[in-house]
C-alpha cells in the first residue's frame, strides 16, 4: 500500500468537520449512501461525466465503487489515480485540478 501522509493541520481540519456534524445524520449518511440502490439512475445519465478514483482507497474501495460506476454511466470518462488514497482532493489536489479543468474545458 501506498501512504499519502498528510500533515497533522489536515487530520485535525476533518475530524473538526466531522465532529461538528450531528450523530443521526452521520450515521443516516452511512446508512443511505450504502444501502440505496442508484444503478438504475446512474443508467440515465446522458450529460458528460468524469469519474476519479484512487486505486488505493481504503474507506471506499475502488472496485466496488469508481470501477462500477464508470462502467453503468454511458460514456463516462475513468480515471484512477495510481496510489492515491479516499482524500485525494488533498493529496493529488495538483493532478486533481487538470483533469477537472480539461474535462470542464471540453
Amino acid at each position: 500500500m501506498i501512504s499519502h501522509p498528510v500533515s497533522q493541520g489536515v487530520l485535525d481540519w476533518n475530524f473538526t468537520v466531522a465532529s461538528l456534524a450531528a450523530p443521526n445524520a452521520t450515521r443516516d449518511c452511512a446508512t443511505a449512501f450504502s444501502s440505496t440502490d442508484f444503478r438504475a439512475d446512474l443508467q440515465e445519465i446522458k450529460v458528460p461525466t468524469l469519474v476519479i478514483h484512487g486505486d488505493e482507497d481504503a474507506t471506499v474501495p475502488i472496485e466496488a465503487s469508481g470501477a462500477r460506476t464508470a462502467k453503468m454511466i454511458p460514456q463516462a470518462e475513468y480515471k484512477v489515480y495510481k496510489g492515491a488514497p479516499h482524500g485525494l482532493f488533498f493529496t493529488d489536489k495538483d493532478q486533481l485540478t487538470v483533469d477537472l479543468l480539461a474535462f470542464a474545458g471540453r
